[in-house]
């Protein structure tokens, strides 16, 4: 699902709303855990999952096609685990 899929199902199911507001809405989610996780925070949505920030060290790596060592800087990566009602459903119980 993508971002427009999900705000039209959202729209259809609360006709109520104007699309424009459901989109606005969305985005304002979106934005709100981005800028939680570039602040460092964690992320936790109660039966789907927490959005965290891992750091990855600066270390020594290989460029595939010529095999020469290449230094890789330090840098965080962004990490989603699974709350587990989201893992029960995913595994049918």
């Amino acid at each position: 699902m993508i971002r427009s899929e999900l705000i039209q199902k959202v729209a259809d199911e609360n006709p109520h709303l104007y699309q424009r507001d459901v989109e606005r809405i969305v985005n304002t989610i979106f934005e709100e855990i981005i800028g939680a996780m570039a602040d460092g925070d964690r992320v936790e949505l109660r039966g789907f999952g927490a959005f965290s920030v891992k750091k990855r060290d600066a270390r020594v790596g290989r460029n595939p096609r010529t095999g020469e060592a290449v230094d890789v800087e330090e840098k965080h990566v962004p990490f989603f685990k699974t709350g587990k009602l989201l893992r029960d459903r995913l595994n049918g119980k």
